[in-house]
């Protein structure tokens, strides 16, 4: 998975890499070439007493020693920018899948574990890439290198290595076996820490209310001890393997001195070519280690590089389509024909055989017990997610053949749960249309019955909106958001809910209001609340997911059951009359 994610952002990038490597080549060179002048000064020099000589080598060595430094800035800036690049570039590409995501996919991910993904887990393969290539690039070629230059100076001595680099090698990679499952464990942690810290900022109110500080106290404790103990685990493997590293180097420069005096002693060899070698097996070493922390880091960014790819793979239920309808010959009829839908891996369907029409000019209300699938009806319609039997159609084409910025501007859906971004009050009303105008803004409050408020803040429409609103009442949430769906002036409205935080003189004005504004759209409206619906033109009554009756509020208090029972759990007899 790592390769693969790696092969396909780093592709853009194939200049600058190689320029990469063409000038970590050149400094490895000029770090492997340093050891054999330091000998020739030794040996032909120091010994026997050439100033000159001296001279003249320490001059070259000075020159390769300015090249090296060269390169290595030149390498450790080419890739530290084309590192950040593929961070910036995965970051992107997730977060366009994510994006494309319906609310199925979402769900099944989970909204910690997506940010996890596109934040921690990109930072890890970030660095695992810029890591290599300011250190693993010159490692292998260090490694040879130091090889070819130890044999260079002295052959028999140079059989330690035969010893010494695969018994380095195989305690690192036995090191490294037991780490890779303690990081995927280590993400699944951080994903879990991540979603109790979300749930616990997000319901702060009723954390209070309830006087549950002690108890998710406690249940951040121990997700965070969890983590804690993987971490740990990782911790002791990571602090074994230096002193593993260090004690095999340190072993090594023992035996070369060892062995090396003793060819020096039998005149098999100079004290330059010792000195020299010496400083090859500590190259060829480092060279090892450099190997070493990048396994280290291996492990936890291929874990990092499955959960990406993961997402990436991972294609959305609501496909576009590949021939979209891009015009509608009418303009908000609204039909669902048998329309089913199912979660995946549930037992039953959400809906089953629903048929619906709202036709223009007219208010089709949607009522049904909690859990009757009212808002997975209206999810069907802007695409949240496809119908898993049946269809949708809008003005006669099927939702799924239709263009989605066509289906965007046709459709405007205010959810039940209203969502504000950061930023201002005209900022979250121009989500929807940003050409608005003030004076369309301003209109679309006045209907929302929302410009009063506004009015009353010190900085009007540039008033700040905190992060999903949280500056704001629950009221003042929904009816802004309203207010914003107004702004676009779609062909057909879905109220999901919509009005429930409301008291019922602005329920009442507010209906009274868009009843004007809506006179010639189509008009769908989801509600608990009798009152708001009991005037629509027609009245869809959901049981269990189906359609259990259809007809207006005189109707069916006369002639279903089920619809009796709501409205008598909320009216009296007198008042439902």
């Amino acid at each position: 998975m790592l390769i693969r994610l790696l092969r396909a952002h780093l592709r853009p990038y194939t200049r600058p890499i190689v320029l990469l490597v063409l000038l970590q080549l050149i400094q490895t060179i000029a770090t492997l070439y340093l050891p054999t002048l330091n000998a020739d000064i030794i040996d032909q020099g120091v010994v026997k007493g050439d100033t000159g000589y001296i001279m003249r080598t320490g001059g070259v060595m000075i020159g390769v020693t300015l090249v090296q430094i060269v390169c290595a800035v030149g390498a450790v800036y080419f890739g530290a920018r084309t590192a950040m690049a593929l961070g910036r570039d995965v970051r992107a590409a997730v977060f366009d899948q994510v994006q494309s995501f319906s609310a199925r996919e979402v769900g099944r991910f989970g909204a910690p574990s997506l940010i996890t993904r596109t934040t921690n887990d990109v930072q890890q393969v970030q660095m695992l890439v810029l890591m290599t290539f300011t250190l693993m690039v010159s490692a292998p070629i260090m490694c040879v290198g130091g090889i070819i230059m130890a044999l260079n100076q002295d052959v028999p001595l140079s059989t330690l290595l035969v010893v010494i680099v695969p018994v380095l090698g195989i305690l690192v990679s036995l090191i490294v076996r037991r780490m890779r499952p303690l990081f995927r464990t280590m993400q699944g942690r951080l994903d879990i820490v991540n979603r109790v810290l979300r749930e616990q900022i997000t319901g702060l109110r009723v954390i209070r209310a309830f006087v549950r500080d002690r108890y998710e106290q406690q249940r951040f404790a121990r997700a965070n001890d969890e983590l804690m103990d993987v971490s740990l685990q990782t911790g002791r493997l990571m602090a074994l393997m230096f002193p593993t590293v260090m004690l095999v180097v340190n072993v090594s420069s023992v035996a070369v001195l060892w062995f090396g005096g003793h060819r020096i002693d039998s005149g098999g060899m100079e004290i330059g070519a010792l000195t020299a070698f010496l400083s090859y097996l500590m190259q060829i070493l480092m060279s090892v280690m450099m190997a070493t922390f990048m396994f280290m880091m291996v492990p936890r960014a291929e874990v990092c590089a499955e959960r990406i790819q993961e997402v990436l793979e991972t294609d959305s239920s609501v496909v576009p389509p590949t021939a979209p309808v891009r015009s509608l010959a009418r303009h908000g009829h609204l039909e669902l024909r048998g329309a089913d839908f199912r979660y995946p891996g549930a037992e039953a369907s959400v809906l089953r055989g629903v048929d619906l029409e709202a036709r223009p000019g007219e208010t089709t209300a949607v009522i049904g017990s909690t859990g009757s699938g009212k808002s997975t009806l209206l999810g069907l319609v802007p695409r949240l997610f496809d119908a898993t039997g049946g269809a949708v159609l809008v003005d006669g084409v099927d939702v799924r053949k239709l263009e989605p910025a066509l289906l965007a501007r046709t459709v405007g859906l205010v959810p039940q749960k209203p969502y504000l971004f950061s930023g201002s009050v005209a900022s979250n009303l121009r989500y929807g249309n940003p050409d608005a105008t003030d004076e369309e803004l301003w209109h679309a409050l006045e209907v929302a019955q929302a410009r009063d408020f506004v009015e009353q803040l010190p900085e009007g429409l540039a008033a700040p909106v905190a992060q999903g609103g949280s500056n704001l009442s629950g009221g003042q949430r929904q009816r802004l958001a309203i207010a914003r769906t107004l702004v676009r002036r779609p062909e057909i409205y879905l109220f999901d809910d919509s009005f429930s935080a409301l008291d019922y003189a602005t329920d009442a004005a507010l209906r009274a209001a868009l009843a004007r504004e809506t006179a010639d759209a189509t008009v769908v409206i989801v509600a608990q609340r009798v009152s708001t619906i009991r005037d629509a033109d027609r009245i869809v009554v959901l049981d269990e997911g189906s359609v259990v009756g259809t007809g207006t509020h005189g109707e069916l208090m006369d002639g279903n059951a089920t619809y009796r029972e709501i409205v008598l759990s909320q009216l009296t007899e007198e008042e439902a009359a």
